[in-house]
């Protein structure tokens, strides 16, 4: 019940976040690169005070039954570093996977750049989708790879932003669950304040995302952030159950959502932070999420 109420309370905030479109319905870039820049802050102090440091507490404990591979005991920090390394596998397959998702939801060919990889297309799409630009998307055609029109261009380069929020927020929710799970209420609390706070610009910037690419009204545009957030809900209770029902894979689950935190700030907030001319402010924001969630870890752990 508490991961339920945990999953519930991030994706709550996370409608917050996209409902500001509604109020604040042309942000700045300056303003929106400060507030991923706090986000990636608050994720990147979680992704240790939270995850990590109690996960090698967990596997270090005298109690622990560790499991052993070819005559090497994975104890203390090691269950950590391998639920890290699956952790940020997951995470870049999955970044590998999201381009493909384009052609289940509107049907048509591949998706490419007209001069960079895929990874990277769809990176500055989202980009270029996120400040109204015109995205640079070609599909296949039965006379060879056309450049879809504007309208089609924006719309892709969206659903492509959306899904892949929705992937990135799926550590977040991991994450909150094997918190709840691992019976430190203290830390589990601090860590689903922090991750519901940065799902506020992370809303924020998938409904302007899709309100500049006009996805109808900005009612519409709220539901796009909304939906992006709603997977936390059952990754939350799938991560207290995982937990409950064996304890031993709780440093693997920690170290797996933690990996999945800190790929997502390295692989796409900060260099989406950074990529108009704002990393100053970008940066101060992230300073300030670390000292926020430094905050909450003491004062609700203590």
């Amino acid at each position: 019940m508490q991961g339920l109420a945990g999953g519930i309370i991030i994706a709550l905030m996370n409608t917050l976040g996209a409902a500001l479109v509604v109020v604040w319905p042309d942000p700045s870039d300056r303003a929106l690169d400060g507030a991923l820049g706090f986000a990636a802050g608050v994720m990147l102090s979680a992704s240790f005070t939270s995850l990590i440091l109690p996960g090698i507490e967990a596997a270090s404990e005298p109690g622990y039954p560790a499991l052993s591979v070819g005559g090497v005991e994975l104890a203390g920090i090691l269950p950590v570093l391998v639920g890290f390394a699956v952790g940020v596998l997951l995470l870049d397959r999955a970044d590998q996977w999201v381009p493909h998702i384009h052609v289940v939801i509107t049907g048509r060919g591949g998706v490419e750049a007209d001069e960079s990889s895929t990874d990277a297309a769809s990176d500055a799409d989202a980009a270029d989708a996120r400040s109204g630009g015109e995205a640079r998307i070609e599909t296949d055609t039965a006379t060879g790879r056309e450049r879809l029109d504007a309208d089609d261009a924006r719309t892709a380069s969206v659903l492509l932003f959306i899904v892949a929020i929705t992937l990135h927020n799926m550590p977040e929710g991991l994450a909150v669950g094997v918190g709840f799970g691992s019976g430190n209420l203290g830390d589990a609390l601090a860590l689903m304040l922090a991750i519901g706070v940065q799902n506020i610009p992370e809303g924020l910037a998938v409904s302007v995302a899709a309100a500049n690419a006009g996805f109808g009204s900005l009612f519409y545009a709220t539901l796009a952030g909304v939906r992006a957030g709603l997977v936390e809900i059952p990754l939350a209770v799938f991560g207290v159950l995982a937990v409950g029902v064996a304890t031993p894979i709780l440093p693997y689950a920690m170290g797996f959502a933690a990996g999945g935190m800190l790929f997502v700030i390295s692989d796409e907030i900060v260099p989406e932070t950074h990529a108009r001319g704002h990393e100053r402010i970008a940066t101060l924001g992230t300073m300030l999420g670390v000292a926020v969630m430094l905050y909450l870890d003491i004062v609700l752990a203590g």
